[in-house]
């Protein structure tokens, strides 16, 4: 009995101190984290105003003026909000469709040929760095066109956003049971009909939030977007002209000393944006859950 007891409780001990083992290292990891975002906001929010949102960049002259008198540095980064809306938007379009219905295909004919060629390039394209996309996109769309512009950016934010689409929307079908496609099949309905009426919307969850989280992924990055949109002063709307973004923003920031202010503000509002749509997509995924 007391060879038992001792066993019982050398074993409560190896439970504990696992947990407060994996608590320990799971807390190293989250204060980079944390600080990061601390030293976001502390930096960022002064910045914040009603004018940030509405007017384009300053200028050097601008930020140089009012730093010397103690100001705030007048404009915001309205430009670089409208561009990120425009690309993002055009990127889904094109990114969307294509990735539910490569992975329909993935998830409906899982072995053959096609279908393993298809998963490689994918898992391919997922790791591939995103400066190799935006050449790919600047000789797909910034060549033939001979002109920067939101489509050739929007054309490498929906390569990026293509794999994570494809894929959560495979994994999303194939947790569906069996029983949901063979009781459409058996009322009569056709093949295509219970794939688009029945299957995919029960699978809307999984595929909005991997569609969410694939748009969050690309809404930061800044390489594919210098080879290809450029940047611009102005609000554009035409997606045959350059075009500014958020990170493009910051990037322009980063390079002038005058407008380092900016950078914090600027990488606080899209950190904020990236955080609203990862809980939108959690709280989706939790409503939805298969």
């Amino acid at each position: 009995m007391n060879a038992l007891s001792h066993k019982t409780n050398w074993r409560k001990f190896q439970d504990r101190l696992f947990f407060w083992i994996v608590c320990f290292f799971s807390g190293l990891t989250a204060i980079p984290l944390v600080v990061i975002i601390w030293e976001v906001i502390r930096k960022g929010y002064k910045q914040i105003n009603l004018n940030f949102f509405a007017e384009t960049a300053p200028s050097t002259l601008d930020a140089m003026l009012a730093k010397n008198v103690g100001e705030i540095i007048p404009g915001g980064i309205a430009n670089g909000i409208t561009g990120t809306l425009l690309m993002v938007v055009l990127a889904a379009v094109i990114a969307i469709p294509v990735g539910i219905l490569g992975g329909i295909y993935l998830a409906e004919k899982p072995k053959t040929l096609f279908s393993h060629i298809v998963r490689f390039l994918t898992d391919l394209l997922q790791g591939t760095p995103s400066i190799v996309i935006g050449i790919i996109a600047y000789a797909w769309v910034v060549v033939p066109l001979s002109s920067y512009s939101a489509l050739a950016g929007s054309v490498a934010l929906a390569i990026m956003m293509l794999p994570l689409i494809i894929r959560s929307t495979e994994e999303t079908l194939k947790m569906l049971p069996t029983s949901l496609k063979e009781a459409g099949l058996a009322l009569g309905s056709s093949y295509s009909s219970v794939i688009l009426k029945v299957l995919v919307p029960s699978a809307f969850g999984g595929l909005f939030t991997g569609t969410l989280l694939a748009i969050s992924r690309v809404m930061g990055e800044t390489a594919p977007l210098m080879l290809t949109a450029l940047g611009s002063t102005a609000i554009n709307w035409d997606i045959l002209k350059p075009t500014s973004a958020v990170p493009l923003l910051i990037w322009e920031f980063y390079n002038d000393p005058n407008l380092i202010d900016m950078i914090w503000s600027s990488s606080l509002f899209l950190l904020l944006l990236i955080l609203v749509l990862n809980i939108i997509a959690k709280n989706v995924a939790r409503k939805w859950k298969i």
